[in-house]
């Protein structure tokens, strides 16, 4: 089997194509374990579809399915341009709905399903939280401290809400923001859905503009901006390998 890694953002994915629908949870659990198999994130396996230019399946490292990853749909789509599966412009359908993504070069822009505030003002340990669906649920808290992320906390309302956790931090009109993913059951150097939520927050809030940059613990620069739609999320992707998988 010919596989993929890849790498958007710090967030790393294996990727491969197949004509064969079938659970992978225990494929993903063994290629993304960072000891004894590839190392990454999450497992994205692209498939045919009839409407769309293709179809993923998405697994986060512990064989969890997700509706939806932000710098997961990039990578993919970057997979999907590269190995002549889809055009530059593309359409796919995933569990949160259909995403479309445009691919220049390194850089990818995907613009995501509409974003949902499920619940506002959340009062957790004296902080206020926003619940919100960008694909998938996210909590997020504005804080002044970004680097003051208290991880025992960000696992504790994961189980309680059964949601990601986010905090931000408002800087020149720009976001700093440090991501606890579920399914990862750590926190991640970026999160695409994650950015994109406490964008929408901000943005709801009017904390800053509809175009705007959002920096992860990657350090790394991502464009993030509302349509008349939904939110644009833009970054540069890698493909680090390409290899034959042998079980």
């Amino acid at each position: 089997m010919t596989i993929a890694k890849y790498s958007a953002n710090g967030n790393d994915f294996v990727i491969f194509h197949t004509f064969i629908k079938e659970d992978r949870s225990e494929l993903a659990k063994i290629l993304c374990h960072r000891q004894d198999g590839i190392g990454a994130d999450g497992l994205i396996v692209l498939l045919p579809h009839l409407e769309q230019d293709f179809e993923w399946q998405f697994y986060n490292s512990d064989g969890s399915h997700a509706d939806m990853c932000g710098n997961g749909s990039r990578a993919c789509a970057h997979y999907a341009y590269n190995n002549n599966l889809a055009p530059e412009k593309m359409s796919f359908l995933t569990g949160a709905g259909v995403i479309n993504a445009a691919v220049e070069d390194a850089m990818v822009q995907s613009e995501l399903t509409p974003p949902v505030i499920v619940e506002k003002d959340i009062e957790h340990n004296g902080k206020t939280w926003w619940l919100i669906n960008t694909g998938v649920p996210h909590l997020v808290h504005f804080t002044e401290d970004i680097a003051a992320f208290d991880i025992s906390e960000a696992r504790e309302l994961r189980y309680k809400y059964n949601a990601n956790v986010n905090i931000a931090f408002v800087e020149s009109g720009n976001l700093r923001v440090r991501t606890y993913e579920r399914g990862v059951e750590d926190e991640t150097l970026a999160c695409g859905t994650g950015m994109s939520a406490c964008f929408y927050r901000a943005f709801v809030e009017k904390k800053v503009k509809n175009n705007i940059e959002v920096y992860p613990r990657s350090g790394d620069t991502l464009y993030l901006g509302m349509n008349e739609r939904t939110i644009t999320f833009k970054g540069a992707v890698k493909c680090t390998f390409v290899s034959e998988w042998r079980s």
